[in-house]
C-alpha cells in the first residue's frame, strides 16, 4: 500500500512545485514590468466627441497606469465637446488620480472645446499645440426643453430621459456685449451650475477662473499661444517630445499637494483603447443605437408571425436589448422615442390589418421624425445620420409595401374557401333516389336536391347551397366535353 502512495505523493509534489515556479515568474515578470512602466509616460487618445465609450477608455487607461507606477500620464486631446456626465467621470478620475495627469491639445488644428475645455481646466497640467483652440464651453440642452440641470449632482436628473446635456460647440469669441442671459430656469440653473465647475477646477490649479466663466457664459475662445497668455495653458509644445521636455521640473497640484514633475527620463507608451472600448463606442452611437432597435422590433415581429423560424428571434432579441443598453447611457428626448414607438407600432398593425400602405407610410414617418428628434443635432456626435434614417425608412417602406402588395393580392383573388367556393362546383353523384341523395365535392360528402335524378358517378353542377344541402342540376354537356377532352 505504502509503495503506491510514495509515487502519487511524489507525483503530487513536482506538480505543486512547477504550479509554485510559474506563479513565481509570473510574478518577477508582473513586477518587472511595473518597474518599467514606473519610467514611462502613459499617451491616451481623445479624438472625437466625448461619450460613455471615451469615459470609460480614458478611467480605466488612467487607473491602469497609476496602478503600475507610470510616472506621468498624457492626453492627447481632439474633441468639438460631448456629454456632460461623460465629462464629469473624466474629471473625476484626473483630480482623484495618484499620477499626474497632462492634456495635451493637438495636433494643430485640433481644439479643446466645450466639454474639452474642462478636461482641460481639470487636468494637472494644461498643454497645447501651436494652431489649436480652447473654449465655447457653453451648455446646450438635450430634449429641447432645456429642463435639465447638465452639471448637476442629482442622480435622478442625470437619469431622467432628456435631462442630460452635452457641452456645446464652438461659438462667438466672447467679445459681444449684448445680454447673454440663459431665456429660462432651467438652462440660467445649468448655466449657474457649469460656471461653478469652471471657476472650482481653475482655483484647483491656479488658471484663469474669470476666462473660464466668459467660455461658459458668452462661448468664449483663445488660440494656444493666447491661452498661455490668459493662463490658461500652461504651455505650448509641437509634439509629445516636447511636452516632456517643457514639462520637467515644473510644480503641480496632486492630491492637494506640490509635486514637481521628473519628466526627463520618461518614456512614451500609447494604451490603445481594447476591445470592450472599441465595443462601446460602437453601441453607444446613436446612430447604431436606432438601428438596433429597429432590427430588434422587426426581428421579434418576424419571429411572432412565423413561429419557430428562431433566427429573426434571436437576432431580434440580442438587438434589441443592445439598443436598449445603449439608451441606458445615452441622453435621449422622450418625445423621439415615443415617435419611434408609435412608428413601430403603425408598421405593426399595417401586418395585422393591411390598409393598403396607408399605416405603413404614417408609421415611417414617425420613426424617421423620432430618429431626427430622439438625440439633440447641437450635442457634438450625437448628430442624425441621414444614411442611418434613410436605411430605417427603406425598410419600414419595404415592410409595408410588402404587406400592402399581400393584401391587395388577397383582395382580389376568387374566394377559395367556405361554402361560397362550392357555387356553380362540379360534384360527382355517390347515391340517388327520386329528388334527393348526396354527392362528393372537395373532398366532402353533402347532401344534395334536384328536381330530377341522377346515376351513380354522374356530375353535377352546385347551383344553391341551403343550409347544409346542395342544390344541383346536370352539367352542361358542352363543358363535360371540354373537361373530358382536357
Amino acid at each position: 500500500m505504502l509503495s503506491h502512495t510514495r509515487p502519487r505523493m511524489r507525483s503530487l509534489w513536482r506538480i505543486g512545485s512547477a504550479l509554485v515556479f510559474c506563479l513565481g515568474l509570473f510574478g518577477l515578470a508582473l513586477h518587472a514590468q511595473n518597474d518599467d512602466r514606473a519610467g514611462q509616460a502613459v499617451v491616451l487618445e481623445l479624438d472625437g466627441a466625448v461619450s460613455p465609450a471615451s469615459a470609460d477608455y480614458l478611467i480605466r487607461g488612467i487607473e491602469t497606469a497609476a496602478a503600475d507606477g507610470a510616472g506621468l500620464v498624457i492626453v492627447q486631446m481632439d474633441t468639438p465637446g460631448g456629454l456632460v456626465t461623460s465629462t464629469r467621470e473624466i474629471n473625476s478620475a484626473i483630480l482623484n488620480s495618484s499620477v499626474p495627469v497632462a492634456t495635451f491639445v493637438a495636433p494643430s488644428g485640433a481644439r479643446a472645446a466645450s466639454a474639452g475645455t474642462f478636461i482641460l481646466y481639470a487636468s494637472h497640467l494644461a498643454v497645447m499645440a501651436p494652431g489649436t483652440s480652447v473654449g465655447a464651453a457653453t451648455p446646450v440642452s438635450l430634449g429641447g426643453g432645456g429642463g435639465g440641470l447638465p452639471f448637476g449632482d442629482d442622480p435622478a436628473d442625470e437619469n431622467d430621459a432628456g435631462s442630460d446635456e452635452g457641452a456645446g460647440d464652438e461659438g462667438t469669441n466672447g467679445n459681444d456685449d449684448t445680454d447673454s442671459a440663459p431665456a429660462d430656469a432651467g438652462m440660467a440653473k445649468a448655466m449657474n451650475d457649469a460656471i461653478a465647475q469652471i471657476r472650482s477646477l481653475a482655483e484647483i490649479h491656479g488658471r484663469n477662473a474669470d476666462w473660464g466663466e466668459r467660455a461658459v457664459r458668452d462661448a468664449a475662445t483663445l488660440t494656444a499661444s493666447a491661452a498661455v497668455e490668459e493662463n490658461v495653458a500652461d504651455f505650448t509644445a509641437r509634439n509629445l517630445t516636447e511636452v516632456l521636455d517643457r514639462a520637467h521640473g515644473r510644480t503641480v497640484q496632486l492630491d492637494g499637494e506640490d509635486f514637481v514633475l521628473d519628466t526627463e527620463a520618461l518614456s512614451l507608451v500609447s494604451i490603445a483603447p481594447d476591445w470592450r472600448t472599441q465595443l462601446l463606442s460602437i453601441i453607444a452611437n446613436p446612430n447604431v443605437s436606432l438601428l438596433l432597435m429597429v432590427v430588434g422590433f422587426y426581428g421579434i415581429v418576424f419571429e411572432l408571425l412565423n413561429p419557430g423560424a428562431l433566427v429573426p428571434g434571436t437576432i431580434g432579441g440580442i438587438s434589441l436589448i443592445l439598443g436598449m443598453f445603449a439608451l441606458s447611457i445615452l441622453p435621449f428626448n422622450i418625445a423621439g422615442l415615443a415617435l419611434i414607438g408609435l412608428g413601430l407600432l403603425l408598421v405593426l398593425a399595417e401586418a395585422f390589418s393591411p390598409s393598403f400602405g396607408i399605416l405603413g407610410i404614417g408609421g415611417t414617418v414617425a420613426i424617421v421624425a423620432g430618429g431626427v428628434f430622439l438625440f439633440d443635432s447641437d450635442v457634438p456626435g450625437f448628430e442624425p445620420s441621414i444614411p442611418a434614417l434613410a436605411a430605417v425608412a427603406v425598410a419600414s417602406l419595404a415592410f409595408s409595401a410588402i404587406v400592402a402588395r399581400l393584401g391587395y393580392v388577397s383582395h382580389r383573388r376568387k374566394v377559395t374557401t367556405g361554402v361560397h367556393d362550392l357555387l356553380n362546383a362540379t360534384a360527382q353523384v355517390q347515391d340517388w333516389q327520386g329528388t334527393k341523395g348526396h354527392v362528393f365535392v372537395n373532398g366532402e360528402r353533402w347532401n344534395a336536391r334536384a328536381e330530377q335524378t341522377f346515376a351513380k358517378n354522374d356530375d353535377v353542377i352546385i347551383t344553391k347551397i341551403e343550409g347544409l344541402t346542395l342544390h344541383v342540376a346536370p352539367k352542361p354537356a358542352a363543358t363535360q366535353g371540354q373537361t373530358d377532352t382536357a
